[in-house]
């Protein structure tokens, strides 16, 4: 089964609830950068309830048994960030049907986050990929102002620094 078939798995049923959405993380990573190497595992309904009264972070998983696919399912909560990507989010066809994407400088800043959280250089070895795959839908005005507001000055110049000058080596 394609990766494109496994995450209209998921956002097939979103589209015909009429839920709002936005794809993120590695899915939209593979769709603006380079691709990775792809019925469901719910947690239980306490679980996805307790994450849900969440103000800020609440999230759950849902993975794809024969596959190992998992989406991470991230809820708007209060969290700004969500609602600024949700109302910018990018509409695509994938085989005919709707798919949601985050804006690709909505997953540039999660991943800054979540590096400057864990370190992981996964996150700028993504961000680099979106950078230089699909520099021309990354928009200056629009990722800037996220990116101090959240003090992850620092980090934006490090991974827009040439190789050598403190930059992400690949």
């Amino acid at each position: 089964m394609a990766e494109h078939d496994l995450v209209l798995l998921f956002t097939r049923r979103l589209n015909m609830l009429g839920a709002p959405y936005m794809v993120s993380g590695s899915v939209a990573v593979i769709v603006y950068g380079e691709p990775r190497p792809a019925e469901f595992y719910l947690p239980p309904v306490e679980v996805m309830l307790v994450e849900a009264s969440r103000e800020q972070r609440g999230h759950f998983n849902i993975i794809h048994h024969d596959t190992g696919f998992k989406a991470d399912v991230y809820l708007i909560g209060s969290d700004p960030l969500h609602s600024w990507g949700i109302a910018r989010a990018r509409r695509l066809e994938v085989d005919g049907e709707p798919l949601m994407i985050a804006p690709p400088e909505y997953v540039i800043v999660r991943k800054l986050e979540y590096f400057r959280e864990g370190g992981s250089e996964k996150h700028l070895r993504d961000i680099r990929s979106m950078l230089d795959t699909s520099p021309g839908l990354i928009h200056e005005d629009e990722i800037e102002p996220l990116i101090n507001e959240r003090g992850l000055q620092a980090l934006w110049q490090r991974i827009k620094a040439p190789p050598g000058n403190g930059g992400v080596v690949q």
